[in-house]
């Protein structure tokens, strides 16, 4: 057929994988096609859409961030720590407690700063986005644990409990948030030239740079966006448990990558949408959800996201050389 391609398939391979995968629990659980577990599989993704959301900015940028579960654990420790205790300032014999908006700004705030030490890591002193990642997470790690001690912290209100367990037309809050970020990603991605320069930097760092486009810039920015979306999901992440927990996060960064990767975005960068992302979300949360159904155990749950990962980069290779040759 005139125009058919192999390209032209791998561009519905994740939503034909989650058709499939629908169907296929459909067929083996009588609980999967259920509004309960819906909202149940929405609530679940939220977290790791937000974190998704800023990885793919990065990766379409080239770079990676491995960072994300850590610096989630220690935004989420940090604002939870404050919003209970406050900020002592012994110097003006003051002491200020936060509000529920005050604790989410400075979840937020940490992450940003982690984000912008990655950054400055890898465009002024040249580290591999790996290796600059791989150090702020742990860092972070370490930090999560200096704060808390290695205690969770709990008890922080119903106010700030609301941001994770609260529903508004019987939608989870998390995921009305995220539906809100991935439309804000989207319209940058695709309607401004911020979205541009980030494809082109992807794309080719050189010619961005001969094109006069200042490189280091966007890096930084896209660093600090997904370091603030790291700390959101810490947020988010805290308030739906009542609790900071110092481990918060661990192997959050995999499903993140696992999402990003099945989304259609490329590693090598300049290649990706939001969109995408959020459907790989999805078919996570799913197969996430299928297998618990199916009383899967946690241990084989994760050789198979490792196997949907691997599956994935090598579609996105493959893709690639269909692109290259055609």
């Amino acid at each position: 057929m005139k125009g058919f391609s192999f390209a032209s398939i791998a561009r519905f391979q994740s939503l034909l994988a989650l058709a499939v995968l629908m169907l296929a629990l459909s067929l083996a659980s009588d609980h999967f096609l259920t509004a309960e577990n819906g909202v149940n599989i929405l609530r679940q993704i939220s977290v790791n859409l937000c974190l998704s959301i800023g990885l793919t900015l990065v990766i379409l940028s080239g770079g990676i961030d491995l960072s994300v579960g850590a610096v989630l654990a220690l935004a989420g420790a940090v604002a939870a720590g404050l919003l209970k205790t406050g900020i002592d300032l012994p110097m003006w014999n003051l002491h200020l407690d936060l509000t529920v908006a005050g604790a989410v700004m400075v979840g937020v705030g940490v992450g940003m700063v982690a984000g912008l030490v990655n950054g400055l890591m890898v465009t002024r002193l040249l580290i591999p986005s790996f290796v600059a990642t791989l150090a702020m997470m742990s860092v972070a790690r370490g930090l999560t644990q200096l704060w808390t001690g290695g205690h969770p912290i709990s008890r922080l209100g119903a106010a700030f409990g609301f941001i994770g367990t609260g529903s508004f037309l019987a939608i989870p809050l998390p995921v009305w948030i995220v539906v809100v970020l991935c439309g804000i990603a989207l319209v940058i991605c695709h309607r401004t030239p911020f979205g541009r320069h980030l494809y082109a930097v992807g794309g080719s760092e050189r010619a961005a740079r001969l094109t006069g486009l200042n490189v280091d810039s966007i890096r930084v920015v896209v660093y600090v966006a997904g370091g603030a979306l790291s700390g959101l999901a810490g947020i988010l992440v805290t308030a739906r448990l009542d609790s900071a927990q110092p481990n918060a996060g661990l192997g959050y960064e995999l499903d993140a990558i696992a999402a990003v990767v099945i989304g259609g975005t490329s590693l090598s960068g300049g290649r990706g949408s939001v969109a995408g992302t959020a459907l790989g979300c999805l078919l996570i949360g799913v197969l996430s959800n299928g297998l618990t159904l199916l009383d899967v155990s946690p241990f084989w749950q994760q050789i198979v996201k490792g196997a949907v990962i691997a599956v994935a980069v090598a579609l996105d290779r493959r893709n690639s050389r269909q692109e290259r040759l055609s």
